[in-house]
């Protein structure tokens, strides 16, 4: 409540103003913040409305002259290339032009405007400046949202380079002056808050039933209806009638003016109510955002979705999605070539069971009018102390699955279930682990090879006992089941040889930053690895996932060699759980196709990307040994190495995937030939600059010692042993690691051309000192000094120049 200078009271119970900010990115923060301003509005209030979204996004919905729009972004929001994919780069340029260089001229107008309009209370959704701006003002401010700028960048700066990390620290100073969060279900971690209040889903109402949408539209119930939800994007692709089965008609929003559709598509008006239509609706097939997931929710429709790759907030979102059992996630290629029939066929059958509460904009607004007439919702107790707490224990949050509970501190378990952020505590997890562990030990035969004493290993081993039961028994029980899980039950024939094969991830000792440069370094293999699990079949017999049976029926060739990986932890990254091939898509004729069309093959869908670790090496395999690959193939990952670490997950994924597959074909290959063809498949056709040394660690190295090698290119010197009073700990500093970084590969290319201009520069002084036709002397340089610049000349490694020089 703000305090006018005569001493009066501005704000009222019966009338108060509230200046309601939205964020530019989207349409799906308005659509719900006009759910909350109708809740205020007809409580008698005043709002503003600063947003960049259209009029017609909120006069559609409230007729009132209560409602004041003002047109204004910001905030960018998450820029995108496309319908699937977002610019990270870009987005902090995007949002460092609107937000941060205009800075200062932002909060001096806002405040100002604040003052003009009487503001009693600003609410965010999710604009950071707008809580800096109110504090300045001396107002108080809420947000609503389900995620916040600085959890979504983040991740960003990772790949565009450190320096924009101000960014981030910007946007969390901005939101700490914001009194306490309004969180919608399906939210992100959110430490920058002070205090919070959870609310239902907050849903725009229905205008018209099911049965007078599909009236007004002249469709039977006979017709199966499909809403095609990807914001404008679609007035790009290319619609076929094919694409839909039989009976099925789909209804596209955002398609333009001159968009010409197949016969059972039918373009939507701009301005269609989308509420009324998903309810008509008999699934969606779209993006995942928090107004598609609350309205798929709320209406209890099953939704066919396509991940976006570095949409942070997804995760979250999909999580509810298919703990409801209202989800079906659609490759991104099945897509953009018409193979949609399988995944809708599988909807349909789907039983959405959500129950909860959807007033959440009038709950909401409740909060805000109270909030604007003085009272306070914030804990006395909050301090510094807890706020970090509450983000190291949202930080766990973000990296737990199960089995990885052991780094955990005891003070979590207290913690998680006060802040309501889990349902079991990781001692009793592991206790039941352990208890399976024994029970499951009988369970399978070791044909060949030996478990060394490695507990990890035995677990995975269970893990595929557990999976045969979850097959044989507990296929139906969809809500307790992960994803993953499911998908990799059924991936097995239980009654054939599987081949399992472990690497460990690595911790730099000392000298890795120099790998490219040809140092010496030591390398350890850490206890944390990951494990693989292949099994071969005829692709007569191979057990096709529906939607890559759908593909090669298509085709009309018969049973072609077919590639199924599914890999766990897809939660902890925004990242597709499973992906299938053709091997023959590695075939150009009758020979393997380039690294470089590998490298766009796996890059056409980001969520699926990281298969190209996997899969390359299969690749990497055929053109580097001739091997031809006329079965099936079947993998399974599971690694608990901690992505974006600098402990080499990727170098572990990739050496465990190449040892499957060799070890499954019969194939002999030396522990430093896999190293350097594993190089290969990171360099090549994932793309990242590399070196050498993680592969190597992970295929050479040995419990317990250091292994000592020159990277020129991967020659090894030895293992040095550990003294058994040392130890060493590898400790997250919390900054994210990559070799795909932006960082990492200038430091690489400068190092690259460092000893280019030094070879350059030899060459041209030694030319110089060895020629008299152009003035110079040969006594000028000596005889050490033309040695020296013979061998700078033809200088192979950076490392390689004395250390004087």
């Amino acid at each position: 409540m703000r305090i006018e200078e005569n001493g009066g009271e501005s704000a009222s119970v019966n009338h108060l103003i509230f200046a309601y900010y939205v964020t530019g990115h989207g349409f799906g923060h308005a659509t719900r913040v006009v759910e909350v301003v109708r809740n205020l509005i007809a409580a008698g209030h005043d709002v503003h409305v600063v947003t960049g979204a259209p009029d017609f996004v909120y006069t559609s919905e409230i007729q009132s002259p209560r409602l004041f729009l003002r047109k204004l972004v910001l905030d960018c929001g998450a820029v995108q290339a496309d319908a699937l994919t977002v610019d990270r780069l870009a987005s902090l340029q995007k949002y460092s032009e609107t937000a941060v260089r205009p800075r200062d001229s932002i909060l001096a107008t806002e405040v100002e405007w604040l003052y003009s309009i009487k503001a009693d209370l600003v609410v965010s959704d999710v604009v950071p400046v707008a809580c800096r701006a109110a504090a300045e003002a001396g107002i108080r401010s809420v947000c609503v949202t389900n995620f916040s700028w600085d959890f979504i960048y983040a991740e960003y700066v990772m790949a565009a380079g450190y320096h924009h990390r101000s960014i981030v620290w910007q946007i969390a100073e901005d939101y700490s002056h914001c009194e306490f969060l309004i969180r919608l279900p399906g939210y992100c971690p959110m430490p920058a808050f002070r205090d919070v209040i959870d609310v239902p889903l907050v849903v725009r109402r229905l205008h018209k039933s099911r049965k007078e949408v599909r009236k007004e539209l002249r469709i039977g119930e006979d017709v199966k209806l499909v809403i095609l939800n990807f914001g404008g994007q679609p007035a790009g692709w290319k619609l076929k009638e094919d694409y839909l089965p039989s009976g099925w008609l789909c209804l596209v929003c955002g398609a333009s003016d001159t968009q010409e559709l197949p016969p059972n598509f039918l373009k939507l008006p701009k301005d269609a109510y989308t509420p009324d239509l998903i309810a008509a609706s008999d699934c969606m097939l779209g993006k995942i955002g928090y107004g598609t997931v609350s309205e798929a929710l709320a209406y209890k429709l099953p939704f066919v979705f396509v991940r976006r790759d570095y949409f942070n907030e997804e995760p979250f979102l999909r999580n509810m999605l298919e703990f409801y059992q209202s989800g079906v996630e659609m490759i991104r290629r099945d897509l953009l070539t018409g193979h949609w029939k399988p995944y809708l066929e599988r909807a349909i059958s789907l039983k959405p069971c959500y129950e909860g509460g959807i007033n959440g904009g009038e709950v909401a607004a409740h909060i805000l009018q109270e909030t604007a007439i003085g009272k306070n919702y914030a804990s006395d107790k909050l301090s510094g102390v807890r706020r970090l707490r509450d983000a190291i224990v949202l930080g766990y949050q973000l990296q737990r699955v199960p089995g990885r509970d052991v780094s955990i501190p005891e003070w979590y378990t207290n913690a998680e279930n006060e802040l309501g952020l889990g349902t079991g505590s990781p001692t009793s997890e592991m206790s039941e682990s352990n208890a399976i562990t024994e029970f499951c030990t009988d369970d399978f035969e070791i044909l060949h090879g030996d478990l060394q004493g490695l507990s990890d290993t035995r677990s995975f081993l269970n893990s595929l006992v557990e999976l045969n039961n979850v097959s044989d028994s507990e296929k139906n029980n969809e809500k307790r089941q992960m994803r993953e899980r499911k998908a990799a039950a059924g991936l097995f024939n239980w009654e054939e040889d599987i081949f399992v094969t472990r690497a460990p991830g690595r911790l730099d000792v000392m000298g890795g930053i120099a790998d490219y440069s040809g140092s010496l370094v030591l390398q350890m293999p850490i206890r944390e690895a990951c494990h693989v699990a292949v099994q071969r079949n005829h692709p007569s017999k191979h057990r096709l996932w529906k939607h890559a049976l759908a593909r090669q029926n298509a085709k009309g060739q018969g049973p072609m060699p077919v590639l199924q990986i599914v890999s766990y932890g897809s939660e902890l990254s925004n990242r597709g759980p499973t992906f299938d091939m053709d091997l023959s898509d590695f075939m150009e004729g009758e020979q393997p196709i380039s690294y470089e069309k590998a490298n766009k093959y796996f890059a056409q869908d980001p969520s699926q990307k990281w298969a190209a670790y996997v899969a390359g090496t299969i690749l990497v395999l055929m053109k580097e040994l001739g091997v031809r690959f006329e079965d099936s193939i079947s993998m399974l990952v599971s690694s608990a190495v901690p992505e974006g670490k600098g402990v080499s997950s990727s170098a572990a994924v990739e050496v465990a995937s190449m040892s499957a597959i060799a070890a499954a074909h019969g194939l002999s290959i030396s522990p430093r030939e896999l190293a350097l063809l594993c190089q290969k498949v990171e360099n090549h056709i994932v793309g990242a600059p590399c070196g050498v040394m993680d592969q190597m660690t992970s295929a050479c190295g040995e419990a317990n010692k250091l292994l000592a090698m020159v990277c020129q290119p991967a020659e090894i010197i030895g293992l040095v042993t550990i003294p058994s009073h040392i130890r060493f700990w590898g400790i997250d500093s919390g900054i994210r690691h990559s070799v795909g970084g932006a960082d990492y590969g200038s430091v690489r290319i400068g190092a690259f051309m460092g000893r280019k201009i030094i070879k350059a520069t030899a060459s041209t002084r030694l030319s110089q000192s060895m020629s008299t036709a152009n003035g110079a002397s040969p006594d000028e340089v000596d005889n050490d000094g033309l040695e020296l610049l013979e061998a700078e000349a033809s200088l192979d490694y950076l490392c390689n120049l004395s250390p004087h020089r």
